[in-house]
């Protein structure tokens, strides 16, 4: 997550009060809660920024509630194309399980994947909040990952392809049966990899 003003930037916090990702250079700690100059400018001639569970807080409940409806959890956190893009993923996940000439065996890791991510979406929004509330930076997640990493543009460009070639019928699913390990065999070495840059 890049500083809301300085966007090149890394966040490291959160505003306490308008949830807006801050830089060191722009937060402004006050008794150890993190609030944007613009919070602070306005608490001088109105009243203080609201406190966690205040009326403007993202609170935790409220978005691990909401988090099990597809997108609204990100929503209510203010991160729009983050719902969006989990709306994206659950409903391709669903309508991979709709293609009735598909073998059982991926229906059953379909239906895994689905339920999967169904119960990821009200965990990361609660965690989302969580931070905020706290004034830390946001965990990572399938859309930015940690460091970054653009996880979920990956699974909607792998979603993409395989819907683009069951449209033009070139999915034949003796041959997909065969390979599919590969796709495992890769995501290994890609977090095995990241996990030795990381130690390095």
């Amino acid at each position: 997550m890049k500083c809301a003003v300085h966007t090149e930037v890394d966040a490291t916090g959160y505003c306490r009060n308008c949830g807006k990702a801050l830089c060191p250079e722009c937060q402004r700690d006050v008794r150890g809660a993190l609030y944007c100059e613009d919070c602070l400018a306005k608490s001088v001639s109105g009243p203080l920024p609201a406190q966690p569970g205040e009326r403007g807080i993202a609170h935790p409940g409220a978005a691990l509630a909401l988090g099990f409806i597809p997108g609204l959890g990100a929503v209510y956190n203010g991160e729009y194309l983050k719902a969006l893009i989990h709306v994206i993923i659950f409903g391709g996940l669903i309508a991979a399980q709709g293609h009735h000439d598909m073998p059982s065996g991926y229906h059953a890791f379909l239906g895994i994947a689905l339920a999967a991510f169904y119960c990821y979406m009200p965990v990361e929004a609660y965690r989302t909040a969580k931070a905020r509330e706290m004034g830390e930076p946001a965990p990572p997640d399938l859309v930015e990952g940690e460091g970054r990493k653009p996880i979920g543009a990956i699974i909607l460009i792998t979603l993409g392809i395989f819907f683009l070639l069951e449209n033009f019928g070139l999915l034949e699913w003796d041959w997909f049966d065969k390979v599919w390990p590969l796709g495992l065999i890769a995501v290994g070495v890609w977090l095995l990899k990241d996990r030795l840059e990381r130690k390095a």
